[in-house]
């Protein structure tokens, strides 16, 4: 019998899902959920599939957010990931914005630091709490083709996203990898009023991370997750 290993990657909060580690690991999964650094220049080879893949036949990483980046990411360019599941999915690699006001790429891949799309600095929120959609969208306008994630790359992809994130456009950047990947396996959930973190059943709010508007309510955001864990459930079964 196959065993599936499961790398788990938070995002922007720096709290690692640990709720979700455990619903996933009571359905016998073998589950890492590391704590990683949210800065720039993160190495994609930092996070642990070598020792996923040293016990498992099957590998799938799970990611959130910026954590959903990076999932994209690595099952783009490790060959050894069979699937990806991207909660609030990005379509490009970002920057990010260091003390001194310059930018770096997120991520790093061999050693060499992956082409990016930079944020306008002349943009300013105009609400409160901040939301930033507004941000990623203008900051997409100038976007260097490269920055795109070569998500046609990947094997079998589930996105779920909120249509009320306000964080980032998540069902914007999902309709873009759905279309990049023409016929490839790939599956869409999107919950019209839910917000930036989908609730799966067993799981608490998170409420860890920065002070910014997230959007969607408790109820669409369980609502939302509680299809996506229908679907979750299914893509590993497979």
């Amino acid at each position: 019998m196959s065993s599936t290993g499961v790398l788990l990657l938070h995002g922007s909060s720096g709290a690692p899902d640990l709720q979700r580690a455990r619903l996933l690991e009571a359905e016998g999964y073998d589950v890492l959920a590391p704590r990683w650094t949210v800065t720039h220049e993160v190495p994609l080879e930092s996070f642990p599939l070598d020792e996923l893949a040293a016990r498992n036949d099957r590998l799938v990483v799970m990611g959130s957010s910026w954590g959903a980046e990076a999932a994209l990411l690595l099952g783009a360019l490790d060959d050894r990931l069979d699937s990806v599941v991207a909660f609030a999915p990005s379509a490009y690699v970002w920057g990010r914005v260091l003390e001194d006001g310059s930018q770096r790429s997120a991520w790093t891949w061999r050693g060499e630091s992956l082409p990016f799309v930079p944020f306008d600095q002349d943009w300013k929120a105009d609400d409160d709490p901040p939301s930033y959609a507004g941000l990623y969208r203008q900051s997409l306008l100038s976007a260097p083709e490269e920055a795109r994630i070569p998500v046609e790359r990947i094997g079998d992809v589930l996105l779920i996203a909120g249509g009320d994130d306000k964080v980032w456009p998540a069902v914007e950047f999902a309709e873009e990898i759905v279309r990049r990947r023409g016929e490839r396996p790939t599956r869409l959930l999107v919950g019209p009023e839910a917000g930036h973190r989908p609730v799966l059943p067993g799981e608490e709010p998170k409420s860890a991370g920065q002070r910014m508007a997230r959007g969607g309510t408790e109820q669409a955001d369980r609502e939302l997750g509680a299809r996506a864990w229908t679907e979750i459930r299914s893509m590993l079964a497979g």
